[in-house]
């Protein structure tokens, strides 16, 4: 099959890149919540924030840590912000030991942590006629941020796999969403088996659709594989992220 290009492609949904003054901001933990086994929510808050902008659901900051090696940064998602409060709130998943997740078990109100960005932001209009939205639970943030996000009644599908069905989360939306949660302790298969066997089950909508992807490298590229020579989908109108890297500590690699 060959695959669409960037002349077959109808211009009529705005996908728009920007760029931001990169910026380096000192923030306090103000609150913590345990949103489910693995998964912990701190709201951070410093008069740094009066100015910080995110303007894609999907930005990524860069989060600095102290480890008896040095200093390592890791790629986070900004869940909300609020300029006049001058928050910011993050989601860290503690389904490994590395930095990131080390720091959130030990957090408290009143602990302190450097962020910089985000270096851009990808937008994404509004206006198509469906979202299909995969991810494990790296990409919860963003897939939180989106669903809060679109309009009323539009349809948007979630493949969501995760290491427990406990980790399953309730997201307020004004979208029609139709969510699937996958759980690793449940079933047989690799990561990239589990979507793979899901997203072919399910029956692709009319219309014109906007398709995103987030999860282990090697997973988000078997699935974006699908999408544009399976499905036949539009290049333009999704977008692929390799959340994380099999054996490398701390990689993010966009595919498209």
């Amino acid at each position: 099959m060959s695959l669409p290009t960037l002349n077959d492609t109808p211009a009529r949904h705005r996908i728009e890149r920007l760029r931001h003054e990169i910026r380096r901001r000192e923030l306090t933990v103000t609150a913590r919540e345990q949103l489910s086994p693995r998964m912990l929510r701190f709201t951070l808050s410093s008069p740094d924030l009066h100015d910080f902008l995110s303007a894609g659901v999907d930005d990524h900051v860069k989060l600095f840590f102290d480890t008896p090696e040095g200093p390592v940064m890791r790629d986070f998602t900004p869940r909300a912000y609020d300029n006049a409060a001058c928050t910011l709130v993050l989601d860290f998943a503690l389904h490994d030991h590395g930095p990131a997740a080390d720091w959130a078990r030990k957090a408290q109100v009143g602990s302190v942590l450097s962020i910089g960005g985000p270096r851009g932001s990808l937008v994404v209009t509004d206006d198509f006629d469906w979202y299909l939205l995969i991810a494990d639970s790296t990409g919860l943030p963003s897939i939180g941020r989106r669903l809060e996000s679109l309009r009323e009644s539009v349809p948007v599908t979630t493949l969501v796999l995760l290491d427990s069905a406990d980790d399953a989360q309730a997201i307020a939306t004004r979208a029609d969403w139709t969510p699937h949660w996958l759980a690793r302790d449940a079933g047989e298969g690799d990561d990239a088996t589990r979507l793979l066997a899901a997203l072919r089950a399910l029956e692709w909508p009319q219309g014109d659709g906007y398709v995103w992807i987030a999860a282990e490298a090697g997973v988000a590229k078997a699935l974006r594989a699908h999408v544009l020579e399976e499905r036949g989908h539009y290049p333009q109108w999704m977008r692929a992220a390799g959340y994380w890297l099999k054996g490398e500590a701390g990689a993010h690699e966009t595919l498209g």
